[in-house]
Formats: structure tokens, C-alpha cells, sequence
């Protein structure tokens, strides 16, 4: 309203976010990590990765939300960037992964995720408490790949979540269709959470859950 030069956005908070990313050398780890394109012309994988992420972070519900992102100055210049990939590249990107890239991006925010506990205080690390839980994600679409329908009737997805309820953030997620139970493939993820805790150098580790996850054979 005072000068046409002047910009501004809602989005303040995602320069030090950005900093911290840099800091922690995570755009490095995603590009070390995962390589998805023979030729960077001229996006790299980590900035595809971030461009999601800042995209959820700023509201954006959606790959087609980009192009606010990119219509949107204060944005780039909070970033330090003259552009960012569109929805139809972003999506393109996302069509690349496979089961293995996956694991390898995770490896890539593993690496972040120990260096910000190691800041940490000692009495971080008396106890880590792991937990699981399937959650419903409904869509309007009934034609999506692995795409299923919940006991409720409800089309969508059921992803497994693993949290470390200390923090609150994500270890693990795993995507699955809408008919699966709670319980399927926990086993395996909340052995490499244990083991990603164990390397951090947590005393104690403490796994929960509901019903569906008591599996006596493991």
C-alpha cells in the first residue's frame, strides 16, 4: 500500500526454515542420496524436494498450489530464487520415485533429523516413545492407483504413521490403500525407527500402539 515496490507474504516464518535446512546440509544429503535425473536443467532433486515440503508448509494442499507459490515474489525472494518448478514438472518428478528412492530420500532426513537431536540436552535422551497408528485419508477420486475402500465406506488411503511422540515429528510413513488393516507392515518400520533412535543415542526406547499392533511373533 505505500510503495509498488514493496512486496509482502503471509509466509514469513519459511526464510528460517530454509536457513535451518541449508544449515543442516539437507539439500546436500537429497541430492547425494537421490538421484533421479541424469541432467539438473536446471532443478536439482533437492529442489523439488523443498519445493513440496515449503508448498505444504505455506497451505498448499495440492501440486497445482505451486503456481501460487510462483506467481508470488515475496516468496522467490525469501528463497533467494528467480523461479521454482511448476505443478506439471514437480508432478513429473513425483511419477519418477520408486519404492528404493523412498528409502533413499528418508536416508537423506535421517541424516538431518541426528544432527538436530544432537543439539539436544542430555535428558533428551532418557526415553524414546515410538508410536504407530493407521490413519484415513479420504479422496473423491475411485480410480487412483492402489486406491481402496475403508469397512466405512470411505475411498481413500490408509497410511501407517510412525512418530516419535517426544517430538511429534514423523520417523516413517508408509502409503497403502483404504482396506488395509492398522497393524500391516509396522513390523519392519518400527525396526529401523529403533534403530534410528539407537543411533542417536537414546537410553531407552518404548514402542506403542494400539491393539492391532501387539504382534506377539515380533
Amino acid at each position: 500500500e505505500l510503495a509498488e515496490r514493496v512486496v509482502g507474504t503471509a509466509c514469513g516464518g519459511l526464510g528460517l526454515i530454509h536457513q535451518l535446512a541449508i544449515e543442516l546440509g539437507l539439500p546436500q544429503a537429497v541430492d547425494r542420496r537421490l538421484q533421479l535425473f541424469k541432467l539438473h536443467l536446471p532443478y536439482h532433486e533437492s529442489d523439488h524436494v523443498l519445493n513440496l515440503a515449503f508448498n505444504a508448509l505455506c497451505g498448499g494442499t495440492c501440486l497445482q498450489d505451486l503456481e501460487l507459490r510462483r506467481q508470488d515474489e515475496a516468496y522467490r525472494n525469501l528463497l533467494g530464487a528467480e523461479r521454482i518448478p511448476d505443478p506439471t514438472t514437480a508432478g513429473d518428478f513425483c511419477r519418477r520415485f520408486k519404492r528404493e528412492d523412498l528409502r533413499n530420500l528418508q536416508a537423506a532426513f535421517d541424516e538431518a533429523r541426528l544432527k538436530i537431536w544432537a543439539a539436544q540436552p542430555p535428558e533428551f535422551f532418557a526415553q524414546a516413545v515410538i508410536e504407530a497408528d493407521g490413519t484415513m485419508v479420504e479422496t473423491d477420486a475411485e480410480c487412483k492407483q492402489e486406491l481402496g475402500i475403508s469397512y466405512k465406506g470411505q475411498w481413500g488411503y490408509h497410511p501407517l504413521v510412525i512418530t516419535l511422540a517426544n517430538t511429534g515429528e514423523v520417523l516413517r510413513l508408509l502409503n497403502r490403500p483404504g482396506n488395509r488393516p492398522s497393524h500391516e507392515g509396522a513390523a519392519p518400520l518400527l525396526d529401523e525407527s529403533v534403530a534410528l533412535c539407537r543411533a542417536a543415542g537414546f537410553r531407552e526406547i518404548l514402542l506403542r500402539g494400539d491393539t492391532d499392533f501387539s504382534q506377539t511373533a515380533r
